[in-house]
C-alpha cells in the first residue's frame, strides 16, 4: 500500500510564498512521475506541476515561471514551491505519484490535498 502525506498549505497574501510537501511511503518498485494538481469545487482537476524520472518537467501557463516542483529521493518527499501567489492559485492542491510495478503496469497515487489561500 502507497501512502501520500501533503503538508504546506495556508492563507499567504498576494505576492508571497509557500512550499508544498508531499511524502510517501509504502511498498513502491519504482517512480515513473511526481506531480502536482488542484481542483477548484465542481471543477475538473487540472495538472499544476509534472516531473518525469528523468527530470523532465511540465508546467501550464498559468504557473509557469512561479512554481518549481522538485524531488528529494533520499526523503522520499516531493515538493512544490510556489512564489508570486495570486488570488486565482485559491484551492486545494494534491500531489500525486505514478509507481511502476515490476510488471510494467504503472498506478496513480494521490495525497490528501492541502488548501491555499490567497488573499489580495
Amino acid at each position: 500500500q502507497v501512502q501520500l502525506v501533503e503538508s504546506g498549505g495556508g492563507l499567504v497574501q498576494a505576492g508571497g510564498s509557500l512550499r508544498l510537501v508531499c511524502v510517501y511511503s509504502g511498498s513502491i518498485f519504482n517512480i515513473n512521475a511526481v506531480g502536482w494538481y488542484r481542483q477548484a469545487p465542481g471543477k475538473q482537476r487540472d495538472l499544476v506541476a509534472s516531473l518525469t524520472s528523468g527530470l523532465i518537467t511540465h508546467y501550464p501557463d498559468s504557473v509557469k515561471g512561479r512554481f518549481t516542483n522538485s524531488r528529494d529521493n533520499a526523503k522520499n518527499t516531493v515538493y512544490l514551491q510556489m512564489n508570486n501567489l495570486k488570488p486565482e492559485d485559491t484551492t486545494v492542491y494534491y500531489c500525486n505519484i505514478d509507481v511502476r510495478s515490476r510488471w510494467g503496469t504503472i498506478t496513480r497515487y494521490w495525497g490528501q490535498g492541502t488548501q491555499v489561500t490567497v488573499s489580495s
